[in-house]
């Protein structure tokens, strides 16, 4: 799959003490104008490939927007088209919402924060994220209004 970020460093460094240390970054990413379950784990990896090299710790990945999520799930299998079609059928993208601005049933795109958490905190060992070996970070995006979205990525270790 084609890389949809764009990087826009305002990385951030603070020593809490003579061990820890907490690295954050941010970076733009291109959605499009249709709902996507984007596999951003190789963005991950690289962040932590600077910042975290042979560091234990923790990722914490974040998008600042109110109808944006991310999950960790298996992609590629079909997996990820299964969790939209899910969001679908729980959260149909017609006149029932009462947040009425935008593309008709936008509204349901301000309901998928409260079932897809804007972030998650991913453990980190010896500089490599430790996800299961299906499992993937994805920035779930159902909303074709807004086709930029900001990724922060953060570390702590």
């Amino acid at each position: 799959m084609a890389d949809h970020t764009h990087s826009r460093t305002t990385s951030h460094s603070t020593p809490t003490s003579t061990s820890t240390s907490f690295r954050t970054e941010t970076f733009d990413i291109t959605t499009g104008s249709h709902e996507v379950a984007l596999d951003i784990t190789d963005r991950c990896v690289r962040f932590l490939d600077e910042h975290a090299v042979g560091r234990d710790g923790l990722l914490n990945v974040f998008v600042p927007h109110a109808t944006a999520g991310i999950a960790v799930l298996e992609t590629g299998s079909g997996s990820d088209e299964d969790f939209l079609a899910t969001l679908r059928d729980l959260l149909p993208a017609d006149d029932r919402w009462r947040h009425r601005h935008g593309s008709p049933g936008h509204g349901r795109d301000h309901v998928v924060p409260a079932l897809v958490a804007p972030h998650a905190t991913l453990p980190v060992i010896d500089g490599q994220l430790a996800l299961g070996i299906w499992q993937s970070v994805v920035l779930v995006d159902t909303n074709g209004d807004n086709p930029h979205r900001t990724l922060r990525l953060s570390f702590l270790g």
